[in-house]
């Protein structure tokens, strides 16, 4: 015999609060149009200085002007779970102190020309959290 499955509904956190959770994770991914198409790649990212930077293998040349990023954990078992979504102005980091840094603290997908740091300065974010509804 199987149990239903519980009534989930998600609850919109506030900015502070979707900032802690993209703050306590390291894994994402980075999405941007491309030639008319969606196009996602995965990254790992650090929060610093009200920045987040963010290495994903993505052609520099190709790094969007604005850019958004998703951080979410999901566990559909236990029916909890988070996603957040920060949106704004990005840029690739070309300094090669600060980039050599980066490329020390995050672990990459790729090497080569194709793995690429990028700052993201976050203009919007939005974060919800999923929760029981009530019965």
């Amino acid at each position: 015999m199987s149990i239903p499955p519980a009534a989930l509904r998600m609850v919109e956190v506030s900015g502070a609060e979707a900032l802690w959770l993209l703050e306590g994770s390291s894994l994402g991914r980075l999405v941007y149009a491309q030639r008319e198409l969606t196009v996602v790649r995965p990254g790992r990212h650090v929060w610093e200085y009200g920045r987040l930077v963010v290495r994903t293998p993505v052609p520099a040349p190709a790094v969007p002007a604005t850019a958004t990023y998703q951080v979410d954990e999901i566990r559909a078992v236990a029916g909890t779970g988070w996603t957040v979504t920060v949106s704004g102005p990005a840029e690739v980091i070309t300094n090669p102190d600060e980039a050599a840094h980066y490329l020390r603290t995050l672990s990459g997908w790729t090497h080569g020309p194709h793995d690429t740091l990028m700052r993201l300065h976050p203009k919007t974010v939005s974060g919800f959290r999923l929760a029981r509804a009530e019965v």
